[in-house]
Order: C-alpha cells, then structure tokens, then sequence
C-alpha cells in the first residue's frame, strides 16, 4: 500500500490516508507511516468512527515499546479506563461524570494547556504519543504544536553558542503547580521524582537537531535558578512563534500521532465544566521498560 500525504503546515504536520488503524496493517504501509513521522513529526490518521481501546493499543505497539504502568497516585481519585497502556485525557471522572470544580485532576489536566513534551520528567523519555478523539467538543479544545527542529534552526547562531552543553531537569509537579494546579502531597510527589536531559540533542529519525524543552522544564543543571528559568522562558517564547505552531482541529475518530523527541505541544482551553472531552492517549518510550518504573501521565 502506498500511504497519501497532505501536508498541514509549511514546516511539518501532515494528514495520512489510506490507513485504516481499526484494520490490520501490514509491515510495508508501517514503513511508511514511520517515514511520514520522521518528516513531519506530526501526523493524523482520520476515522469515521474511533478506534477501540484494544485497536489503538495494537496499532501504538507498532511504532515501539509501549508505556505501561499506572496512573500518577492522586488522592480520592480511581480509575476510569481500565488499560494500563492508556492515559485518560478527558475531564470524566470513574463513572463518566464531567469533574467536580474542586476535583485535584481537573486542575492538574488544565496544565496541560502549557506547552510541553510527555514524559520528559522521565530518564527514559517518550517517543510517539497517539491521541485518539472519541468525544470533541463543539468549540474549542484544538492541540497546538510546534517543530523543535525548525525552532533550534530558526535561532541566530548568536544565541545557539553554548546551548549543546546545557542539561535541564525536568520535574512534573513544577509544571502542574505553574499550571495552576494545588502543591502535591508528599505521597503524590515521591510517584515523580526529575529527571535530566540535555537541551539539545540529535533527532534520529529526520537526522536533524532539536531543543528539547517543555513546561517541566524546571532548571539547568549548574547555573543559578533565575538565570536558568530565565533562559528556559526565553526559549519558551521563541519556539511558540506563529510560524512554527500548527493547531489541530478535533474530528471524532482523529488519531493523532506525534513525536516528543521533535516537537512540543499543548491543549487549549474549552467549557470543561459542560462539555465533555474525551480524549484517549498512549505513549511510547525510547526503550521498554519493567512495569514498577512506569507511571504514566
């Protein structure tokens, strides 16, 4: 099978067609559909009705070893998808009510409105996220993205001097409290110790180089933390130009694929206190991992 591509943006994203994941794909089409992710970093795959859990599941184990594990420990919460491959995105509760206001998941989910890579408070970082859209709602809601890659290539050779060097913790409560979200507990906190990664690195499927960086992007190792936070928001700010975003509208049934090793993205804001959205997410990492050390969000 040879996959269509329709380029959504003048530097990345495209939609693929003739791909069916709710089907099976043979390993030729997968070929494929990797190669379109190398280029664009940001691919959708359209559906007239969404795929299953168990589908989607299939179909992410393709792309790399799969993220398995459980959910962040919060406390009063309880389990709504019962997949340990599955982050639930949406603004459900166990018996598929929309969040109460003083809900501890509903502010923690709002700071997925700020720009972030998943995982990246993990050593062992993400690769592919795969987002499926089961309930849009009417407005709002879009996912933003911008191209890591074209942003370290956009920046003037002035202000790259010395980056390549830099190593940047990652922490997930630091991005959930400038979210807007309450200060763990000390139970919730020792589920998510940092993590560290270099600032730049080599993107191996498009060869290219890249800024990695995200809101749980906390400190630099080495370098006092105003300057640091300082610096992280300066390069916060350029990467999110106009130029380099694209903003997905949601269609029922849309997987969306991305590459956290290429990009950055975030949520944007909808009534989430009268509409339901509910989006469903899987994630692969660079390498598998035990059951123990995984702990998805």
């Amino acid at each position: 099978m040879t996959i269509g591509i329709e380029p959504l943006h003048p530097l990345y994203a495209a939609r693929l067609t003739g791909v069916d994941i709710r089907q099976p794909i043979d390993e030729s089409t997968m070929t494929e559909v990797r190669a379109a992710l190398a280029t664009y970093a940001v691919c959708v795959i359209g559906h007239d009705q969404p795929p299953t859990n168990e589908e989607h599941i299939a179909f992410s184990a393709r792309l790399g070893p799969l993220e398995r594990g459980e959910s962040p420990k919060i406390k009063g919460t309880e389990v709504r998808l019962p997949y340990p491959e599955i982050v639930d995105q949406s603004n459900l509760n166990d018996v598929g009510e929309i969040y109460a206001d003083d809900d501890r998941r509903l502010a923690y989910k709002r700071a997925n409105r700020l720009w972030h890579t998943d995982m990246s408070f993990y050593e062992v970082r993400a690769t592919y996220s795969l987002l499926v859209g089961h309930i849009t709602p009417p407005s709002g809601a879009e996912t933003e993205f911008t191209d890591m890659r074209a942003v370290w290539e956009a920046l003037p050779q002035a202000r790259k001097a010395g980056l390549e060097d830099l190593i940047v913790e990652h922490s997930y409560w630091y991005s959930r409290v400038q979210g807007g979200g309450p200060e763990p507990t000390e139970e919730e906190r020792v589920t998510r110790p940092p993590a560290r990664h270099g600032l730049v690195h080599l993107h191996a499927p498009s060869g290219r180089k890249a800024l990695y960086l995200a809101s749980h992007a906390s400190d630099i190792v080495g370098m006092p933390r105003e300057e640091a936070r300082a610096l992280i928001s300066d390069l916060m700010d350029f990467a999110v130009q106009p130029q380099f975003v694209y903003a997905h509208k949601w269609r029922q049934g849309d997987v969306l694929i991305w590459d956290n090793l290429a990009t950055m993205h975030r949520a944007t804001p909808f009534d989430d206190r009268n509409f339901v959205r509910d989006m469903r997410r899987t994630t692969c990492r660079e390498k598998a991992m035990e059951t123990a050390d995984s702990l998805i969000a």
